[in-house]
């Protein structure tokens, strides 16, 4: 009883509509044919979503132009796919070509960047890269080496005397 009075059923007394069936004890002992088919389409009415729907018009209006105009070429490449790999595997080859194509697209821009940024005497920031003076041990031809740099200005000159100013 539900406080204040009301039952749970409307006064109706509660029945389940599974039958016998519901144990499996009880199907163990064996069922009828008519039984059989009753208990098929009883599990299958108490399926409640029947797969995915698609509706094309949600889909617009989920997605915004600008992410349907970047979303487009792969969607594009799963389409042709989809009938020969079937959709998981062109979903994953979609998944796992966007995610390549992002990281090919930061090495690139990385390497942009350490060849057009570099540290030297025209400007502050940038990248500064130093390469040590090979090793030069006794019986090594040229030994002992002198160091490349005998003025006081050609330490941390950083490109200066290089430059055609």
């Amino acid at each position: 009883m539900v406080a204040g009075g009301a039952s749970d059923t409307g006064g109706v007394k509660p029945m389940a509509i599974a039958g016998r069936m519901v144990r499996e004890r009880e199907r163990l002992i064996g069922m009828t044919p008519d039984e059989r088919a009753w208990r098929k389409q009883w599990l299958k009415d108490q399926e409640l979503h029947h797969g995915a729907r698609k509706v094309p018009a949600l889909e617009l209006e989920l997605n915004n132009p600008i992410k349907r105009l970047y979303r487009a070429p792969l969607d594009t490449i799963t389409k042709v796919l989809t009938p020969a790999l079937g959709f998981q595997r062109a979903f994953t080859v979609r998944y796992w070509t966007g995610k390549a194509l992002i990281a090919l697209t930061g090495i690139y821009a990385a390497a942009y960047y350490f060849k057009y940024n570099q540290n030297d005497w025209t400007r502050k920031g940038g990248w500064r890269v130093i390469s040590s003076r090979k090793a030069c041990v006794p019986g090594d031809e040229g030994f002992p080496r002198l160091s490349d740099r005998s003025a006081p200005s050609d330490y941390a000159a950083r490109g200066f005397k290089q430059s055609p100013i």
